[in-house]
């Protein structure tokens, strides 16, 4: 088995993800050969917390433009995962100075 390091990349700090921390919702890039059970595992041990449920998406990789006469690029595809903390969990500490 991978290490939990191996497996949560890093967390997704936009707008639309930060809407989520009040109600114990956490966005991260994982590996892409990570499933749900991995995922739940590497986060339970890397913040102390109890996962009630993970949600994960594949992110295409889009068409980019570059600059003039190039050829055109492509942004990196990724893999997602939406954590769901317990109810009497408690919140990651990592963001609570977002909120």
């Amino acid at each position: 088995m991978k290490a939990a390091q191996d497996i949560i990349l890093r967390p997704i700090i936009t707008e639309k993800a930060t809407d989520g921390i009040a109600d114990k919702k956490y966005a991260f890039v994982v590996a892409k050969d990570a499933n749900k059970v991995e995922i739940k595992k590497a986060v339970e041990e890397l913040f102390k917390v109890t996962v009630a449920k993970v949600t994960t998406v594949n992110q295409k990789s889009k068409a980019k433009r570059l600059r003039m006469g190039a050829p055109e690029g492509k942004t990196a595809a990724y893999k997602k995962a939406y954590v769901l903390l317990a109810e009497n969990s408690k919140s990651i500490e990592f963001f609570d100075g977002m909120m």
